[in-house]
């Protein structure tokens, strides 16, 4: 294989970068699902990996979802790779070698189905191993942080009104296209609150939706997302530093800082239910174990808190995504318009019923998003 490359030692970073057929050269240790969606969705060729993707300390899902795309893996080859390669690069990937220049500068491991697969079966092994560091880690932290998290807040005020509103809460984790795809008709009927967790708020823009709130540390939103007119929140540590105020403040942004423990998809959640809203629905949620092992937290203890503080009024959309998958099966909807095919040729020739069947039309895929 060959190509050209680009290089970027944090995936998320990297990412939006990429351009179709590029070889992507990272440095993640344990790929996560996310790291790899946002890699596949850039269409790249092939990914090299300075570290190792699957150490098996725990099943991440990054690699196989690589594999499952046709996207070559070519793992664990040095961080030197870094000093030796520059975008734009063209190198030729021969088996486990990298050639630039006809030189052999690099040498990893092809990560087949079969290599996946075994160390795949040894990190479940681990798996209780790794479960019982991480129940105690987030039981100790949990005593730490039940006051932060379960008190009261002092939010800063809101541009937007969130009492007995609902309130859709959307993060970039796996599945938030699903996720976002079955919920459209909801959100288009009753209009709710549209709150973008760092990337979340480039999800709520790719679907066409505009963000009130952005709420984050802005590692992984783009500026285009920051600049959209929502209000933005950034999330910062307890000890008083804020990570992105430097980013914010080269944009000419205002922006309110809120300091607390825990994930920004927390903060978002405490931040909705503190300002009276109805219902929350989580977009992208990360809810189990490996979720949390894969975005490098080595506990849950701030999310098991504030789902506790906010009871029932969090749906989450993976859920619903999951029940309702539409299926081949025959519906009112494809019969109907089936036997309105040869009228509507028909009447599309004839002006000015091309506009009233347009109309018809967007009514129909309302219509079939409820089927």
């Amino acid at each position: 294989m060959q190509g050209k490359v680009r290089l970027g030692k944090r995936t998320k970073e990297l990412a939006p970068l990429l351009k179709p057929g590029e070889i992507a050269v990272i440095c993640h240790e344990d790929l996560d699902a996310v790291g790899a969606s946002g890699l596949i969705e850039a269409g790249v060729a092939a990914v090299i990996n300075a570290r190792n993707s699957f150490t098996c300390r725990y099943p991440n899902l990054g690699p196989q979802l690589l594999i499952d795309h046709g996207i070559a893996l070519l793992d664990n080859v040095g961080e030197a790779i870094f000093t030796k390669l520059e975008d734009g690069d063209v190198i030729t990937i021969e088996g486990r070698k990298i050639i630039s220049c006809n030189k052999v500068i690099a040498v990893g491991t092809v990560a087949t189905e079969h290599l996946i697969q075994e160390r795949r079966n040894v990190a479940q092994r681990n798996l209780s191993k790794e479960l019982d560091i991480f129940v105690a880690n987030t039981l100790e932290y949990a005593a730490k942080e039940k006051d932060a998290i379960l008190g009261n807040h002092n939010f800063p005020p809101l541009n937007v009104v969130l009492k007995d509103k609902t309130v859709v809460v959307v993060v970039r984790g796996l599945g938030y296209k699903d996720d976002l795809r079955i919920l459209s008709p909801f959100i288009h009927e009753t209009k709710p609150i549209l709150v973008g967790v760092d990337g979340g708020a480039d999800a709520l823009l790719a679907f066409g939706y505009k963000p009130h709130l952005v709420v984050g540390d802005m590692d992984s939103v783009s500026d285009s997302a920051l600049t959209s007119g929502a209000q933005i929140l950034a999330h910062a540590y307890v000890n008083g530093t804020c990570p992105c105020a430097n980013r914010l403040e080269n944009l000419g942004l205002d922006y309110d800082q809120i300091h607390i423990p825990g994930t920004s998809e927390d903060l978002a959640l405490l931040l909705s239910h503190s300002a009276g809203a109805k219902l929350i629905v989580l977009v992208g949620s990360h809810s189990n174990m490996i979720d949390f092992l894969e975005k490098g937290r080595p506990g849950m203890a701030s999310t098991f808190l504030t789902r506790l503080k906010i009871g029932s009024l969090l749906l989450d959309a993976k859920r619903v995504s999951e029940l309702y998958r539409p299926g081949p099966s025959v519906h009112v909807f494809p019969v109907v318009l089936a036997a309105l095919i040869p009228i509507l040729i028909f009447l599309s020739q004839v002006s000015p019923w091309r506009y009233y069947l347009r109309l018809f039309w967007l009514q129909l895929r309302l219509i079939a998003g409820w089927l």
